[in-house]
């Protein structure tokens, strides 16, 4: 069975990027998008991220504009929005589809109930997250309304952290 190390996956320049790289930490995946209500949720990913990179974990943001194009741009344009209105320092992907017919292979794993029976299901809205531990589980999944800041993220962070 394909486990989620065995993707490749492009970073929002162009190149190849194994996820096996981040074999041993603990990554927070998340679709994101500049145009939505929830897009001010970088600033708090980004927290997330100096908060923990030094303990291990890393934010992965793919881009998807399957919601309302709300995510119309260019890999650089999404770049340049990021980096320059939220600071965001965390890796970002060149932009995927989440959902439907031409889903990425990887949100097929994240969502699919097959690969992911405690937390698949569709993606509802960007800003989905998908926290997976150093073993490369998913042990946590969070709606688009729990933001980074919530406590209960948090804690799941930090259990799979494992403080």
């Amino acid at each position: 069975m394909i486990g989620l190390y065995d993707f490749t996956v492009q970073d929002i320049d162009g190149k190849n990027v194994s996820l096996g790289d981040y074999r041993g930490k603990v990554l927070l995946i998340v679709n994101v998008a500049s145009k939505c209500g929830f897009t001010p949720q970088y600033q708090g990913l980004e927290a997330l991220y100096e908060k923990y990179r030094d303990r291990g974990l890393v934010i992965l943001g793919f881009p998807a504009n399957n919601f309302m194009g709300q995510e119309q741009g260019t890999n650089e344009e999404i770049k340049s929005f990021c980096t320059l209105t939220y600071g965001v320092s965390f890796p970002m992907f060149a932009k995927i589809s989440v959902r439907g017919r031409d889903i990425h292979p990887l949100y097929d794993h994240l969502t699919s109930k097959k690969t992911n029976p405690r937390f698949g299901g569709k993606i509802k809205w960007n800003f989905n997250k998908f926290l997976v531990n150093r073993s490369g589980e998913i042990v946590a999944r969070f709606v688009s309304r729990i933001t980074p800041e919530d406590p209960k993220m948090a804690a799941a962070i930090e259990e799979a952290l494992g403080s």
